[in-house]
């Protein structure tokens, strides 16, 4: 690594940790995303076979991070490989003949196992749920259900190792941004579990109607769950929790009122007053609910993707951290003079008072859908152009954890997980020593169990 990659790393740092410091920064961050199959295509991969040899992906990726600028690596990561997945034989994801992960409307939860659900969330997630998204998950095949739930933990811990591997040797490279895309953690919000793998969004649809008392009760059931997944191994202010919300768009605000909040306004809330930051990705148009988004943890990353940015910067641009809104389809429809003019427009209206980081409103999905001479130049222009005259002082609104409460740790229950105690007492013999590595196990199980949900 040069002196100069150096260099440039540590001002990457100082610029990100300035953001979550409340500062204004020396510039605004450039934070793109280029997903797996975008990298794929333009190193002219074939894609079926780079999902299955993901190692494949490493001299796309390097290639194009020497033409696209951005602050963080180009790629975050991907949750999708199909080697975990087919293992299983996932009904929940599944790959098209092109390659790409695609994931079908399914229903792995049926309305009259709602109240077992209530009454035992996790237990239903092993017991009903996923033998019906995995069908190699056979109850009545215990043998062969064995083998093959550990064949599909064992790949994907060695993908994320390959992944992970990958985006660290580039980060040295470039010298980006150390902090992973997703490092934080990454959960859901008890509606969007209960609505995306096990109601489906027309049973979840139906069900808001026929019986909202069940659905409400199937989100607080679900909560110790969706909490316990998203926490992050180490605790840093600079670090977040990664929250895709799904639903909100589709919902009558009455509905989003007293089902979809609660359970995201009380998960934010409660991994702040733990020092847990969130970014939280506003899927569609959160415009009526921006009053709502307001009343969030200080410096709450919020990620829109459609919207009004002078009405969003102005109702939210002093409380939270703002990135999101740039349409990334303009960058195949427009001229590249058209866009550096579009991006600068933009940069004065996001960038005053800080608290702002560049990136689209989506990622692309193909190659084609951007003008990639129009990207540099976006990019470039943000790097350039969003440049502070002040630096150093006080962005808005101060984060203070102390600001928010947990009366308790949400109590996370289930025959299927043994706490170190529950374990100690059915094998009094086993040492201490033991603790850390067998707790340990029992998470990595859970963890797991849990990202097939997500």
């Amino acid at each position: 690594m040069t002196t100069d990659v150096k260099a440039l790393q540590q001002e990457r740092i100082q610029i990100y940790q300035d953001i979550h410091d409340n500062k204004i920064p020396k510039r605004v961050p450039v934070d793109i995303n280029l997903p797996f199959e975008f990298i794929a295509q333009y190193g002219n991969l074939n894609l079926v076979e780079t999902q299955w040899n993901s190692h494949l992906l490493e001299e796309a990726l390097d290639s194009i991070c020497q033409k696209v600028y951005s602050d963080r690596c180009l790629f975050g990561g991907s949750q999708r490989y199909p080697s975990f997945y087919q293992a299983l034989d996932s009904q929940t994801f599944q790959m098209a003949s092109t390659g790409f992960m695609q994931h079908p409307e399914v229903v792995g939860m049926l309305p009259e196992e709602y109240d077992y659900f209530i009454e035992n969330p996790y237990d239903c997630l092993l017991e009903k749920v996923l033998p019906r998204q995995y069908k190699a998950f056979n109850l009545n095949d215990p043998v062969n259900a064995a083998l093959s739930f550990t064949k599909s933990a064992i790949a994907r811990k060695h993908e994320m190792e390959v992944q992970s591997n990958i985006i660290n040797r580039i980060v040295e490279k470039y010298g980006y941004y150390p902090g992973g895309r997703y490092s934080g953690g990454m959960t859901e919000v008890p509606f969007d579990f209960v609505a995306d793998f096990l109601r489906g969004f027309k049973g979840i649809s139906l069900d808001i109607r026929r019986m909202p008392e069940k659905v409400a009760a199937a989100c607080e059931a679900v909560y110790p769950i969706v909490f316990k997944i998203g926490l992050p191994e180490k605790i840093s202010n600079y670090g977040s929790v990664f929250i895709p919300l799904h639903m909100a768009p589709f919902m009558r605000e009455k509905d989003f009122a007293t089902l979809y909040w609660p359970g995201l306004k009380r998960l934010v809330e409660e991994y702040a007053s733990m020092g847990i930051h969130c970014k939280l990705f506003c899927e569609r148009d959160w415009t009526r609910y921006l009053d709502y988004l307001y009343e969030l943890p200080v410096d709450t990353i919020l990620w829109f993707e459609y919207g009004d940015p002078k009405q969003i910067k102005e109702k939210l641009g002093k409380k939270h951290i703002l990135r999101g809104l740039f349409p990334i389809m303009s960058l195949k429809t427009k001229t590249k003079e058209e866009c550096v003019r579009d991006v600068k427009e933009f940069i004065d209206i996001m960038a005053p008072g800080g608290k702002f980081m560049f990136d689209f409103d989506k990622g692309p999905l193909f190659l084609n859908d951007v003008n990639l001479e129009n990207l540099c130049a976006v990019t470039e222009t943000v790097r350039d152009y969003a440049v502070y005259s002040n630096p150093g002082e006080t962005a808005g609104i101060a984060f203070n954890k102390e600001d928010y409460k947990m009366e308790s740790m949400p109590t996370f229950k289930s025959k299927y997980y043994k706490t170190w105690e529950e374990y100690k007492a059915l094998h009094p013999e086993v040492s201490d020593f033991g603790k850390e590595k067998l707790q340990g196990l029992e998470e990595a199980m859970f963890n797991f169990i849990l990202n097939l949900f997500l």
